[in-house]
């Protein structure tokens, strides 16, 4: 049992941390669900009320522009196609990074590199890549491959696919870091008795490999999507804030101009609050569905 100064000694230790938890994540998360009920913007800082759900009402529901649903459907674009190449291309080198390859360790340490490098370094390295004149891109595609040069910061389609490609070059090393401790924990006896089966490569991969790395693959892909999904810097950087014509932006580089572009705070809670519930729920299913909590056997 414990004593009373016991008690009061792990309060000591325990309640800065739940102050400081509160001032950085309670209390910013609270106001900005007020403020996504109210009216503030650059005209109203001081005298702003709460106005209900109109905020969320005029979002669904009103025009915008760039509008909320084409917004959405490319964020969702965006999320889905980066965390596909994230992982096929993280899994793909943990397995290679796996076998007995001479140099392993030059080779992991120069596929770390894209994560270690601060994000906005990475994209405004790539928007020089992209230049049409001068960037590497360009050179590769007319010198090497005999295409034409491609125009990639001045039309959507073709700025959108410059900042996957940017992303999926980042994001690929965090998936075959976690990808690469999970096949070495894989028990190498498993292999051996697959062998004495007969069982093919295939077979290893799909009854061995997937189902034992699958425990520690679902949580980092659920990261991944999230972390994909508010990533602001490449969309922002890449593309000279969601140029041309705001026709690249994704749903949390919308937020961010909304609040400092247009200085319409409370829509940018408010749309920051539809990200927010859209990530909780996608989260929860996913999880669920996956049986990511469960071990495996």
């Amino acid at each position: 049992m414990y004593t009373r100064r016991d008690r009061m000694f792990i309060a000591f230790l325990v309640v800065p941390s739940f102050i400081l938890l509160g001032a950085v994540v309670l209390y910013p998360f609270i106001y900005n669900l007020i403020l996504s009920f109210g009216n503030m913007n650059l005209t109203r800082i001081r005298d702003w009320q709460i106005i209900g759900i109109r905020q969320y009402v005029k979002i669904l529901t009103e025009p915008m522009q760039p509008g909320f649903y084409d917004i959405f459907f490319k964020t969702i674009i965006w999320t889905v196609v980066n965390v596909v190449f994230h992982v096929t291309l993280g899994v793909f080198l943990a397995l290679l990074l796996n076998q007995k390859v001479r140099g392993k360790s030059i080779y992991r340490t120069l596929l770390i590199i894209p994560w270690a490098i601060p994000q906005y370094i990475v994209a405004l390295t790539w928007r020089g890549m992209f230049n049409y004149e001068y960037g590497a891109i360009n050179l590769i595609l007319t010198k090497y491959l005999s295409l034409p040069a491609v125009e990639w910061l001045k039309s959507p389609t073709e700025a959108f696919i410059a900042c996957i490609l940017t992303n999926i070059w980042l994001g690929f090393p965090f998936m075959m870091v976690v990808a690469l401790g999970a096949l070495q924990s894989i028990p190498q006896e498993l292999y051996e008795a697959a062998d004495i089966d007969g069982a093919t490569w295939y077979h290893k991969l799909t009854k061995v490999t997937i189902p034992l790395i699958r425990p520690v693959m679902v949580p980092a892909i659920t990261l991944g999507m999230i972390w994909t999904f508010n990533s602001l810097n490449i969309i922002w950087l890449v593309t000279n804030t969601g140029e041309p014509s705001d026709k690249t932006h994704i749903l949390v580089s919308f937020v961010y101009k909304a609040a400092f572009n247009f200085y319409n705070f409370s829509q940018a809670a408010a749309l920051s609050i539809f990200i927010f519930l859209i990530l909780l729920t996608f989260s929860l299913i996913f999880m669920r569905r996956s049986k990511a909590t469960e071990a495996a056997y």
